[in-house]
């Protein structure tokens, strides 16, 4: 995602009545500017729907636009971040106390670099109508209080999603028309089958390219499905690392699985979920697809997929403003279920995958003070408000971080029912330096056989833990020793 699942962007809004009331409730100094004053605030972060190297786009830009009529005094400029370097730039601009007022929030920071947003959240937001605190109208399943992955290593709350992030399979519904092949697949037998017939129709049946990102997040839905069982056995850590549970496995519960010997890629379900993946390459994928540049972290193969030559592309919810001007019926879907029929070791494991609110986040600088700081949560306010934030939502696929606002329909699929539920347990990722693709790649391309795929896995997976122990000084315990 960015890797899979790891790049997003845009912006919101808040008004707030006594701004030096807030500002003290919350540790800041009054700083410069006086109420009634014009101010300027800037938010920083990546492009993630086009190629642009100075806007977001003309959604975002209304968007703004409306922020800036329902506030006069205030007005907002964007900076537009390389997808390849934002993090390093917005982490560097934290920690010298130099970042401007807004900033996208997949940036390596240390909590006191930012401005806790608790006391905030548990007042009205002044955009929504009766609202009485601002994080109830957030969608609970995925942000609030009570959501670990909400808060930060100091407890707190640091940052606001304007959508959220889902990813899943476009669908070319002209193809599938076509070939005479119906939507959705009711299984992962039904996805094989289709294949056949979407290439007897000409088609591609799945898009895909070089990057990290398809082979990813292909694994890691079958692998969820066939490791589901042991999910309970490794969740046995709480998100704060100690003795409990999670809602999914957590960093230490899988490095605890790895380094004590408990799971290992000799684990009969990794061989299965390998021979699976291999199974949909061979039947699914054009032959040439290691040789397709990845250009596009929202959609997967994109140049095929939006000439019409694919039926299929993975792809984030972001990616419709790249297939808005394609000449075909774009429809969105989760991946099919694995079961029995394929595997004599599935269980009735749901496809997941998790939508999060990983997509498009903001979070304020400590640095900001005074009026600035009020017009910066002013503007997180404004885009939590559901009528505010719909028309973004819409025009960009975004999934709806809060009450009352409805996504793109080309990508309701993404965040729907299991698909939109977090994977319980996944296989491990490779330590820092090696490529998600890297892992599958000789696999898939018959460079490396069965028995070496396999031992090559196990020598990533443990150096990736001996990596994640050292990072986050669990050598103390006893399975870190080994």
């Amino acid at each position: 995602m960015t890797t899979a699942s790891r790049r997003r962007v845009m912006a919101l809004g808040i008004g707030l009545v006594a701004s030096t009331m807030l500002v003290a409730a919350c540790g800041g100094s009054a700083g410069s500017g006086k109420p009634g004053d014009k101010v300027t605030i800037t938010l920083s972060g990546p492009n993630q729907w086009n190629s642009s190297g100075s806007s977001f786009g003309k959604p975002w830009e209304e968007l703004v636009a409306a922020f800036e009529a329902k506030e006069p005094n205030i007005k907002v400029k964007t900076v537009v971040l390389p997808l390849n370097s934002f993090a390093q730039t917005i982490s560097t601009q934290l920690a010298a106390g130099t970042a401007p007022e807004l900033v996208f929030n997949q940036a390596p920071h240390k909590p006191e670099m930012v401005v806790p947003l608790d006391d905030y959240l548990n007042k009205p937001n002044p955009y929504i109508d009766g609202n009485k605190q601002w994080i109830d109208v957030f969608r609970k399943k995925f942000y609030g209080f009570g959501n670990g992955n909400s808060r930060n290593a100091a407890g707190n709350i640091e940052f606001v999603p304007f959508n959220l992030v889902g990813i899943g399979l476009f669908t070319n519904n002209d193809a599938f028309q076509k070939a005479g092949v119906q939507l959705p697949f009711k299984d992962f037998e039904d996805l094989i089958a289709g294949c056949g017939k979407l290439k007897s129709a000409g088609y591609t049946p799945l898009a895909m390219d070089a990057s990290d990102l398809g082979p990813g997040w292909t694994m890691a839905t079958i692998s969820g499905m066939l490791l589901d069982k042991y999910a309970g056995k490794y969740n046995v850590y709480a998100p704060d690392g100690s003795a409990g549970k999670a809602p999914t496995v957590t960093a230490k519960g899988t490095a605890r699985a790895v380094l004590s010997g408990e799971f290992s890629s000799r684990t009969p379900e990794v061989t299965e979920s390998l021979n699976l993946l291999k199974r949909l390459w061979d039947g699914c994928v054009d032959k040439n697809w290691s040789g397709v540049t990845g250009d596009n972290g929202a959609v997967i193969g994109l140049r095929d997929f939006a000439a019409g030559k694919a039926a299929m592309a993975w792809g984030v919810n972001f990616g419709v403003s790249a297939l808005a001007d394609v000449p075909f019926k774009v429809g969105s879907m989760p991946f099919p279920k694995i079961t029995t029929a394929s595997s004599s070791l599935a269980t009735d494991a749901p496809a997941r995958f998790g939508a999060s609110p990983g997509g498009t986040s903001y979070m304020i600088p400590s640095a900001t003070k005074g009026a600035k700081l009020d017009a910066a949560v002013k503007f997180l306010q404004f885009v939590s408000a559901p009528d505010r934030i719909q028309p973004w939502l819409a025009a960009t696929g975004g999934i709806p971080a809060v009450e009352g606002a409805k996504g793109a329909d080309q990508t309701n699929a993404f965040a729907a029912g299991s698909w939109g539920e977090a994977i319980p347990f996944a296989m491990p990722g490779p330590p820092p330096g090696v490529t998600q693709l890297s892992l599958w790649d000789g696999w898939l391309l018959g460079s490396r056989s069965l028995d070496k795929e396999l031992d090559y896995l196990q020598d990533m997976w443990t150096k990736a833990q001996k990596q994640a122990v050292t990072d986050n000084k669990w050598q103390s315990e006893p399975w870190a020793k080994k």
